[in-house]
């Protein structure tokens, strides 16, 4: 059985495939234990593909997963925890900013009996105003929020037990929140530092446009962290707030008319009243919404969860063993 797997997703980087390959096979081959590598192309445009069906030609251990589009390196990732086999799972973006030199210590922490293992860009060398500021303001925001008390979430080099990977939809860009999604799982995490290497060749995919959507995912890993499995007690909790409030003010109306029948309610206190209205129906509104959302839990929990992207072939070449089977029965059916 293999023990450990590699998924490295791939998008427009023909100038690294090679290189990324040669000192991979290196490293996990010094391991010493039998091990796969999972390569996704997501969607690329140039030779990456190519050069990744060169690789599976010649070593059974490489599974390349070809995605019809690009679909983001959530989903790319996504795919390629769920073809992996391996009792432990790596994951490690394909520019040559992650070393695999650094593998060996993600390996030992596996073996301490950790869950997952996050990378930790200690000592960061890109450009501070750009992406190490608003990373380090997102990171910490990140970790009061979640209570997983880690440096850096945004990195993609990051090791998972088997179980605790496959318990995590992905979807979106929610690859850098799965320490505390894992966290909600009960999944034990520890950190460790991790090389910040500049890449070599290539353009780059990341911009300060990024940055500001970290915010958003934010607030939704903190609803999620909070209400997923009770989305009624957060909704539920305003709308009773605004019908408790909206019929206190919409009685005082009524008994302030009851008392004194000749008031013109609109007139003297019209803005009260379409007040007590909106807050009435807000609330009416935002307990249904609560209602809904504990229908889709419940629907979350007893189906099948849909993959957020499409693989267009799987490659890999048969190994030894394999290929002696399928000369056998093509030497019988002859």
């Amino acid at each position: 059985m293999t023990k450990y797997s590699i998924v490295v997703p791939f998008h427009n980087e023909e100038e690294n495939v090679t290189v990324l390959y040669a000192r991979l096979k290196q490293v996990m081959e010094q391991v010493g234990e039998p091990f796969e590598l999972v390569f996704v192309d997501d969607g690329s445009v140039d030779r990456t593909y190519k050069l990744l069906e060169e690789i599976a030609a010649v070593d059974s251990r490489v599974l390349i997963v070809k995605l019809r589009r690009n679909f983001g390196q959530t989903s790319a990732l996504a795919a390629g925890f769920d073809h992996a086999s391996g009792e432990f799972v790596l994951a490690m973006d394909g520019d040559l900013q992650h070393d695999p030199n650094d593998i060996p210590a993600f390996l030992e922490k596996l073996d301490e009996g950790y869950d997952v293992v996050s990378g930790w860009r200690k000592v960061r060398i890109d450009n501070f105003i750009l992406r190490r500021f608003p990373s380090a303001c997102a990171n910490w925001l990140m970790a009061k929020l979640s209570g997983v008390n880690i440096h850096d979430f945004g990195t993609t080099f990051k090791a998972y037990r088997r179980e605790v990977i496959h318990n995590i939809p992905l979807y979106g860009e929610m690859h850098r929140f799965i320490p505390a999604l894992a966290s909600w799982y009960g999944a034990s995490i520890c950190e460790i530092p991790i090389r910040n290497v500049n890449r070599e060749r290539g353009k780059s995919h990341y911009g300060i446009g990024r940055t500001f959507r970290v915010f958003f995912d934010l607030l939704t890993i903190r609803f999620l962290l909070r209400y997923m499995g009770r989305p009624l007690h957060f909704f539920g909790g305003f709308g009773v707030l605004g019908m408790l409030t909206g019929g206190g003010m919409a009685s005082t109306l009524l008994v302030m008319k009851i008392l004194n029948p000749r008031m013109n309610v609109m007139d003297l206190h019209g803005p009260m009243l379409v007040f007590a209205s909106v807050l009435l129906v807000a609330g009416i509104q935002l307990l249904a919404i609560g209602l809904l959302g504990e229908l889709q839990v419940r629907h979350y929990y007893t189906s099948q969860h849909p993959a957020s992207y499409t693989v267009d072939r799987l490659v890999r070449l048969a190994s030894s063993d394999e290929q002696s089977l399928l000369s056998e029965r093509r030497n019988r059916l002859m």
